[in-house]
């Protein structure tokens, strides 16, 4: 059975964390890694404009970072108390040539662990997961360097008024029927399910990925030339060049 290195690596600020992804994609290695924000963060797609997606003033009034990541996708708040972030890297080949195809084995697996929680979870394309018919987990897919890097939360615990006052939904006021509309879209397994420990949560994940991938992951680290490359990939998505350049 193929082998691949799963890294759990606990809480980082986001641009720490968007650099190991980055130096992990340039890599190629394939890894599963699980990790959480701190202090709380708002990643913004790749092809977005921060100013129209998010709320800057309140971001630094709750001292929320912002960075903007190498994949596509929409602006998302990372929680520190409320989910887990995961990231999948594999060559190209070792996933399907179709994008939506590839989401779906990522996310399907991913939905597959969250079965053993008691969560009756599935895709929905393009790229989220829901359970009860909302959405639980959202994800974001780049390809670079001939490998994948597909990243995305799975939510423990929704603060959807917090989530609301930092980013800009639809250029209006946040209204109490905003929150609660959207809260009908959301779900997270603490309503799903309870309280589920992240140690749970990432070990169901593991399964999960097994299954889907017909893989073992054992834990491991990162080597010396991966480590290498944070500092100065950090630099980047701390930058204001990068961060504001739509």
């Amino acid at each position: 059975m193929e082998k691949w290195r799963l890294l759990i690596h606990g809480a980082r600020d986001a641009f720490t964390n968007m650099a190991i992804d980055e130096a992990l994609l340039i890599s190629g290695k394939p890894t599963i890694r699980f990790y959480k924000w701190k202090p709380s963060a708002i990643s913004i797609g790749y092809f977005q404009g921060i100013e129209e997606e998010v709320n800057l003033a309140e971001c630094k009034k709750h001292g929320v970072d912002v960075v903007r990541r190498i994949s596509g996708g929409g602006a998302v708040f990372h929680d520190e108390k409320g989910e887990i972030t995961y990231s999948l890297i594999a060559p190209e080949e070792m996933l399907p040539e179709n994008v939506l195809e590839s989401c779906d084995k990522i996310c399907s697996s991913i939905a597959h662990g969250l079965g053993y929680l008691g969560v009756n979870a599935k895709f929905a394309p393009l790229n989220d997961i829901v359970a009860s018919g909302k959405k639980i987990s959202g994800s974001a897919q780049t390809r670079r360097h001939g490998n994948v890097l597909q990243h995305g939360t799975i939510l423990l615990d929704l603060n959807a008024e917090l989530m609301f006052s930092l980013l800009n939904v639809s250029a209006k006021k946040i209204e109490d029927k905003g929150i609660d509309k959207a809260s009908k879209r959301v779900t997270c397994l603490r309503e799903e399910v309870g309280e589920v420990s992240e140690e749970k949560l990432i070990k169901a994940l593991v399964r999960g990925f097994e299954d889907g991938f017909g893989m073992k992951l054992a834990e491991g680290r990162m080597d010396g030339t991966e480590t290498s490359r944070i500092d100065k990939l950090r630099e980047k998505y701390e930058s204001r060049e990068w961060n504001f350049k739509r």
